[in-house]
C-alpha cells in the first residue's frame, strides 16, 4: 500500500504522538510499503528522510500555518493535493488543528480515504479544557472531520468510550500505538545514566518522573508525596524529574519543593531522550506519573519494556492494561495514595524486580511492533477503496 501519514508539527518536545508518527511511518516503510510524511514542521524528522536518502520514506515539507487560525495557504494546499496522486490512504493526527480540515477536505475532493488518530483530544478531561471553543470547533466543521473519515483510531477501549459521543455517526477503531520496541530487546544498560546522574547510586528508593513538566502531568502531587514520606518516615525516597516545560510552571514547581523541604531529594534532570533515557528507566526503582489524562502514554510502556514498575493515575486511558500487565499499580490522583504505593516498594510489600519482568513480559509480547502494525494495515486495507 501507499500510505502517508501527516501531522502538522514533528516536534518531539511536544510529547508522545510526534515520535509515534515517525516510529508507524518508519515500520510501514520496514514492511515494504510506500510510507511518507507530510508536515509543515520537520524538526525531529531523520535527517536521512530529510536528505531523500536512498530507500527511505518520502517526505513533503509544508510552507508552515499562517495567520491567528493556523491554516495552510493554497500554496500548501497545492503541495498536499499533488501528494494525494502518490497514496492510497492518509493518516491524519490530531483534532483541533484547522489545517487538519483543510487536508481531510483535500482528501475527499481527490477521493482518497484519511484515518484519523485522536490522540486523546475527546477524553472527558481534554474536553473539560477550553470547554466552548472546543465544542465551537466541532460544530463548525470538526465533527463533520471526523464523521467523515474512513476510521477514527482511539489507543485503548477507555478512549473510545469517552471520544464516541463527539462524533456519533463515525466509525471508531480501537489499536494500540506502535511502538519501536527494537531498544528494549535486551534490558537496557543502565551505567549511563548512574554515571550522568550519581545520586541514583545511593541507597535510597529512586523513583522516575520523565514527561513534559505541565499542568497536565501532575508534578505537584508526586512532590507532596515525597513531602508526606519524608515527614512520616516511612520511605528514603530519591525523585529523578526529567523532562522539560515552560519556565514559570517548573520555577513554581521547584518553589513547591522547596516549601514542602523536599528540594534536596529532588533531581532535575532537564529533557532526556535516546538511549540515555532508556537507561534512566532500567536505573531507576520505579516510574510515576500522576497525569490527569493519558490517551496511550508511551512512557508507561517503555518503562514497563526497560523492566521498571509503573504507578499512574485511573485517569491514564491504558490504565486497565498496565494493571493487567502485572508491572503497574493504578490508583486516583492523590499525594497520599502515591505516598502509600511508593512507599510499598521501599519496604518489600511489592516487589519491583518481579513486577517490572512482568510488565516487560507483556509488553514485549502484546505490544510486539509486527502484531501491532498488521492490526494497523488491517484497517488501512479495509478502508481503501471502501
Amino acid at each position: 500500500m501507499r500510505i502517508a501519514h501527516y501531522m502538522q508539527d514533528i516536534d518531539f518536545t511536544r510529547g508522545g504522538p510526534p515520535r509515534a508518527v515517525i516510529d508507524q511511518v518508519a515500520t510501514m516503510h520496514a514492511r515494504g510499503h510506500q510510507a511518507g510524511l507530510l508536515t509543515t514542521n520537520v524538526r525531529d524528522v531523520p535527517r536521512s528522510w530529510l536528505d531523500g536518502t536512498p530507500d527511505t520514506p518520502e517526505v513533503v515539507e509544508l510552507p508552515a500555518v499562517r495567520g491567528s487560525f493556523g491554516r495552510l495557504s493554497p500554496a500548501a494546499i497545492e503541495r498536499v493535493r499533488e501528494a494525494m496522486g502518490r497514496i492510497d490512504v492518509l493518516h491524519m493526527h490530531g483534532v483541533w488543528e484547522p489545517a487538519n480540515l483543510q487536508v481531510a477536505a483535500a482528501c475527499r475532493r481527490e477521493k482518497i480515504p484519511y484515518v484519523v488518530s485522536l490522540r486523546g483530544m475527546l477524553d472527558d478531561w481534554s474536553m473539560d479544557q477550553s470547554r466552548l471553543r472546543k465544542r465551537v470547533f466541532l460544530a463548525l466543521g470538526g465533527r463533520g472531520y471526523l464523521e467523515r473519515a474512513a476510521a477514527v483510531h482511539c489507543t485503548a477501549d477507555a478512549e473510545l468510550e469517552q471520544s464516541r459521543k463527539w462524533f456519533p455517526r463515525g466509525n471508531g477503531v480501537v489499536v494500540p500505538n506502535l511502538i519501536d520496541l527494537e531498544p528494549y530487546a535486551e534490558l537496557p544498560d543502565p551505567s549511563p545514566a548512574q554515571q550522568a546522574w550519581p545520586e541514583i547510586n545511593e541507597p535510597s528508593l529512586t523513583v522516575l518522573f520523565l514527561s513534559r513538566i505541565q499542568v497536565k502531568k501532575g508534578i505537584e502531587h508526586l512532590i507532596d508525596a515525597i513531602a508526606i514520606l519524608q515527614r512520616d518516615g516511612r520511605a528514603d525516597v530519591r525523585v529523578i524529574v526529567a523532562g522539560s516545560g515552560d519556565d514559570d510552571y517548573v520555577a513554581a514547581m521547584r518553589a513547591r519543593a522547596e516549601t514542602a523541604g523536599v528540594a534536596d531529594r529532588l533531581t532535575w534532570a532537564g529533557h532526556v531522550g535516546g538511549d540515555l533515557k532508556n537507561s534512566l528507566y532500567a536505573a531507576c526503582d520505579v516510574f510515576a506519573l500522576p497525569t490527569s489524562q493519558e490517551n496511550f502514554g508511551f512512557v508507561f510502556f517503555e518503562s514497563l519494556a526497560s523492566g521498571t514498575p509503573v504507578v499512574t493515575t485511573d485517569l491514564v486511558d491504558t490504565c486497565h492494561e498496565i494493571e493487567r500487565s502485572g508491572g503497574g499499580v493504578i490508583i486516583p490522583q492523590d499525594a497520599t495514595r502515591f505516598a502509600e504505593a511508593i512507599a510499598s516498594f521501599s519496604s518489600g510489600e511489592r516487589d519491583g524486580i518481579a513486577m517490572g519482568a512482568a510488565g516487560r513480559a507483556w509488553t514485549l509480547e502484546n505490544l510486539d511492533t509486527s502484531r501491532v502494525a498488521s492490526e494497523f494495515e488491517a484497517v488501512y486495507r479495509s478502508r481503501v477503496g471502501g
